[in-house]
């Protein structure tokens, strides 16, 4: 088995068996994509069944030396996986990779913006322009739903529940779940709707799909983001944001006003709770709040 063939056939369980997601599965393409170019420029010849722990010990110091710690972490995690694999199929009876650390890494906390800057950020679309009412909506629904952009540009019409006031949402690995949507955002879709993408020629295989680009076909993930820097620049917000970071002041803002920590991991389509409490560590003065309010000796 050669490297081209072990990573044809890693990508392939990873979307088959796992149900990953085309840009994990890129991503995970990736790491083993840094070792073969490792080993092509240092002229090693072994394949991923006869590579040394040495070896990929050898590239994890070279690693180091021109990336960060949270992504080598992120890459060392990328090759056990797949060495893993290796191991799951018989091809390989150790993985290389068993005694090599992660480096310490602190949790990362997420950017958030506050509700005077993300309403700074909306009022600051151009509504004269066709394009501001589906922008204004969009991010009346980044904001009000959580949504992952991926989740946004991949929403659809028949995923609209509006008299139940929810949404479906699709999420990682085709993962469905429902959010709840409020009055003002539904508004918004809705006059995006009727007055701006009911006036459309809707490309073929997109009728469905809610937010259109100007020649009737999905926006890309690309176009999104470039949508919030503009504005981003426009208001002068001094902070690098993304469509990620209305994700982020959705669930933060949830838990400072007091929403529960179960309902905010459902709502965001976390699997496990442990990736919902980075949000507790982005403000505490709640949690001060809460005891004061209902600890019984207060």
């Amino acid at each position: 088995m050669n490297w081209r063939q072990a990573q044809k056939e890693y990508q392939h369980y990873l979307k088959i068996e796992r149900g990953l997601a085309e840009n994990s599965v890129e991503n995970y393409t990736r790491d083993v994509e840094k070792l073969i170019l490792f080993l092509h420029t240092n002229a090693v010849t072994q394949s991923p069944i006869q590579i040394h722990k040495e070896t990929v010990q050898q590239f994890i110091y070279e690693l180091a030396k021109v990336v960060n710690p949270r992504s080598q972490a992120r890459i060392i995690s990328g090759l056990k996986s797949f060495f893993n694999y290796l191991v799951f199929e018989d091809y390989r009876q150790d993985n290389p990779m068993d005694l090599i650390e992660s480096p310490k890494i602190g949790r990362k906390l997420p950017d958030t913006l506050s509700e005077d800057e993300i309403n700074a950020l909306i009022q600051a679309i151009d509504l004269s322009k066709n394009e501001g009412e589906r922008n204004r909506a969009m991010l009346e629904t980044l904001y009000g739903c959580g949504l992952r952009v991926s989740e946004l540009i991949g929403l659809k019409i028949s995923d609209l529940y509006f008299e139940e006031d929810f949404i479906k949402v699709t999420g990682k690995g085709d993962k469905q779940r429902f959010v709840p949507i409020s009055h003002i955002n539904k508004k918004y879709i809705n006059i995006y709707r009727n007055e701006i993408r009911v006036h459309q020629n809707i490309q073929k295989g997109f009728d469905d799909i809610l937010f259109l680009n100007r020649r009737g076909r999905q926006l890309t993930r690309a176009m999104v983001f470039t949508i919030v820097r503009q504005l981003s620049e426009k208001i002068g917000l001094n902070k690098t944001i993304s469509p990620h970071t209305f994700r982020h002041s959705f669930a933060t803002h949830l838990l400072e006003n007091g929403a529960d920590l179960r309902a905010i991991q459902q709502m965001l389509g976390h699997e496990s709770i442990t990736t919902t409490e980075v949000y507790v560590h982005l403000d505490r003065s709640h949690l001060t709040k809460i005891i004061n309010d209902f600890h019984p000796r207060k």
